[in-house]
Formats: structure tokens, C-alpha cells, sequence
């Protein structure tokens, strides 16, 4: 029987290993268009005359060129539970592949074409970027709401604790004045559901308590616990400032409980994380680290700014002006800057600790430890607090441009 008559189409030597034999079956194979893509025939020559064996497309193994310019000795196909099929002639059998249909994978085309490899990569880049800039905050926005309030309250209690048993000490504030503080907190409480924030729902336990240990500062705790220092109501002391200034503070806080920025941010966190591996495998601890380091800081600044909007309604609504904290703002980040100067003129020559007074102080409040000059681009880079002159200017304004989107 002319076999070649019997198998239409290009026919090419190969040997068929089937399984149950060490021996090849010397063979011809035929590739034939399908709906589903090429069919698979081998035409044996040991037998001439019997039916050709038919592998549909979904039943084959079928490789992939790897490189157009430097293709491989033979090919090799995966017949899956039939063994596996050799074929010498690689040219021809690529050619055949593809006049029967055979088109090859984004994955083969990435191998063999640097343009295709580039593309995939760049939409990989830009992929990456827009999901870490706007698609991972809002995912932890959306599934933030669906946290318990429980939960929230005993992460802030063990957070409480452990700071007690640490930096923080009893409060050395005289009880009249912490009252009259807690009365004008209590005041912005009263109105913290009317003023706009992401979860109209959120109802918490909105609470003040003092503390000492620390420098200026002031900080909110997920569930509704407000931390303001010694050190914060001293500073707007000495600069004869009145307690507006600590009032738009303690909003400026208030706003951070009401947005669940700490809870948000945890949540962010396990987004990124999550989404750098679905897109990327197996990520290492150091890019784990470096991305969730990063991403801290760079959603820090933008819940600051969040809070700052909260304040300046809280503050408007309450008829009262926000230059005060500014002024608060500005003198605490100014302060900051004068220590950090005399403790980089005091460890001049010692490298060892060159980098020691950059580190940031703040626990998530207002003070932090930002720069009220030209900051050097690193530390803009890595401060979650970079633009305090310019928040202290908006919060003169009572105004700032963001927080009609916020």
C-alpha cells in the first residue's frame, strides 16, 4: 500500500516509542487542521496498510520552540499515556505545524520574540503599578468594612498594653487639665457621625487617655482609642498657643479612628502581599519586606492627608479655626528638625551612627519626624510625614484641594 496516498498531507519520518516496547516503531506523521487545532497521525511503517493512530489536539503533549535562530536537535512530543514521538526533521515539522494551524502560546512567543517578551513585561510593570497604587487601597477600603469592630478593640488593647509596659509612662498632667481636654474631645465625639468619613456605619467607642514617656505626639488606635502626650500639650504651651491647637489635633486623630486607617493598613498590607503573588509565584521575604515597607509609607501619607480633611471639617463645623494646629504643626516639626541637628552635629565623624537621627518617632500621629525645609529626596521617599509645610499651609486655609475626593 503506497502509504503516502493513505496519509494525506506533508508526511515526516519519526520514531514512536509507545510504552510497551524499548523499541521505537519506525513511523510517518501527518498534521491535520482541526476546529479544536492539528491532529496528530502516525502512519506505521512496521505495518503497512492498518489504520493510521489518530491523537486529537487536547490528547497531545505538543513542545514549544524556544528560539527561532537556535532550534532544537529533535523534537519531542508528549503522547501522554501512548509514550512519546521523536522527529528529526525540526524545520519541517514547525512548518507543518503551523500550515495545519498551530498557533504558537503568549508564553513560546515571549521566548522566541523580544519585542513580544518587552510588551508582556511593560504590561506586567504597568499592571503592577496601577494595582499598587489605586487597586490595592481600594480593595482594603471595600473589604475594611467587613473587619469587626471586636477585633479592632483587642488589637488596640495589646498594642496599649505592650506600649505601657515600653516607652509609655503615667500621665503627669494635673487631673483638671486632662478633664478639661477630655471635655473638649468629648465635644468633637458628638459630632464625629455627622462629619464625612468612608464608613457612614462605623460607630466606635471614641475615647482619650494621656500619656507620658515620649515627645510631642499624638495617636489614634483602631476601635476608637485617642493617645495624646504629655509633650504635645506642653509644646503648645511654650509657644502660647490656644487649645485649638490641641483641639484640631485630637480631630486630626479622630479622623484617623473614623477612617480605620491603622485597620486599613493592615489590610493593605495582606492585599499587596497577596497580589504579588498571584502575579509574581513564590515572593521572597525581601520583596515581601521592601514592597510592604513601601507601601506603608507611601498609604501613610495619604491617610495623613485624609485625616487633616477630617480635621478641618471637624474644626469648621465646630466653628472653630484650624491655624492653631498648623501653627502646633509647624512648631513641633521645627523642634524636631533642631534636635535631629544637634544630634547629627553630635555624632559627627561617628559612622556608625550617621543614619540614628533620621529615624521617624511618630506612632502613626501628627508630629512624626518631618522636615520643614528642602528635604533631602531619600527622606521624602521614605518619611510618611514629607510635606509639613504644606499641610500646615492647607490646614491655614481650612482648605485643601484633596479633600473634596477624599
Amino acid at each position: 500500500m503506497n502509504v503516502a496516498a493513505a496519509a494525506p498531507g506533508n508526511l515526516l519520518p519519526g520514531r514512536w516509542f509507545d510504552g510497551r516496547s524499548s523499541q521505537a516503531q519506525p513511523v510517518l506523521v501527518s498534521l491535520q487542521p482541526t476546529a479544536q487545532g492539528p491532529s496528530l497521525r502516525l502512519h506505521s511503517l512496521s505495518a503497512p496498510g492498518t489504520a493510521p493512530v489518530v491523537f486529537a489536539y487536547g490528547d497531545v503533549g505538543w513542545p514549544e520552540a524556544w528560539n527561532d535562530k537556535r532550534p532544537q536537535v529533535r523534537v519531542v512530543v508528549d503522547l501522554r499515556d501512548h509514550g512519546s514521538l521523536e522527529i528529526d526533521a525540526v524545520g519541517p515539522w514547525r512548518a507543518a505545524l503551523a500550515a495545519a494551524g498551530d498557533r504558537p502560546g503568549i508564553a513560546q512567543r515571549m521566548q522566541t520574540r523580544w519585542p513580544m517578551l518587552l510588551g508582556v513585561t511593560l504590561a506586567a510593570v504597568v499592571g503592577l503599578g496601577l494595582f499598587y497604587r489605586y487597586g490595592t487601597p481600594w480593595a482594603a477600603t471595600q473589604l475594611t468594612q467587613f473587619v469587626p469592630l471586636g477585633w479592632e478593640t483587642s488589637m488596640a488593647d495589646n498594642a496599649m498594653r505592650q506600649m505601657d509596659q515600653g516607652t509609655l509612662k503615667p500621665s503627669k498632667l494635673p487631673a483638671a487639665r486632662q478633664q478639661e481636654l477630655r471635655a473638649r474631645f468629648d465635644a468633637l465625639v458628638q459630632q464625629a457621625s455627622a462629619t464625612s468619613h468612608r464608613y457612614p456605619g462605623y460607630r466606635p467607642a471614641l475615647s482619650l487617655d494621656f500619656r507620658s514617656g515620649m515627645g510631642a505626639n499624638a495617636f489614634a488606635l483602631p476601635g476608637g482609642r485617642v493617645v495624646m502626650t504629655d509633650g504635645m500639650v506642653k509644646a503648645a504651651a511654650e509657644k502660647n498657643l490656644p487649645d485649638e491647637a490641641l483641639v484640631g489635633v485630637l480631630a486630626h486623630e479622630i479622623g484617623h479612628v473614623m477612617h480605620r486607617h491603622s485597620t486599613r493598613m493592615v489590610v493593605e498590607q495582606g492585599v499587596l502581599n497577596v497580589g504579588l503573588g498571584l502575579a509574581l509565584g513564590d515572593v521572597s521575604s525581601v520583596v515581601s519586606t521592601g514592597a510592604s515597607l513601601l507601601t506603608g509609607l507611601a498609604y501613610s501619607r495619604n491617610h495623613e492627608r485624609e485625616a487633616d480633611c477630617y480635621a478641618i471639617a471637624a474644626m469648621q463645623q465646630a466653628g472653630m479655626p484650624t491655624v492653631p494646629m498648623a501653627q502646633l504643626l509647624l512648631a513641633v516639626a521645627r523642634d524636631e528638625d533642631s534636635k535631629a541637628g544637634k544630634d547629627d552635629k553630635g555624632n559627627k565623624g561617628n559612622k556608625g551612627n550617621k543614619g540614628s537621627a533620621e529615624k521617624q518617632g511618630s506612632t502613626g500621629g501628627t508630629a512624626g519626624k518631618p522636615k520643614t525645609g528642602d528635604a533631602h529626596p531619600v527622606w521624602s521617599l521614605l518619611s510618611s510625614h514629607p510635606d509639613t509645610v504644606e499641610r500646615a499651609t492647607e490646614l491655614e486655609r481650612g482648605h485643601a484641594p484633596h479633600c473634596a475626593r477624599s
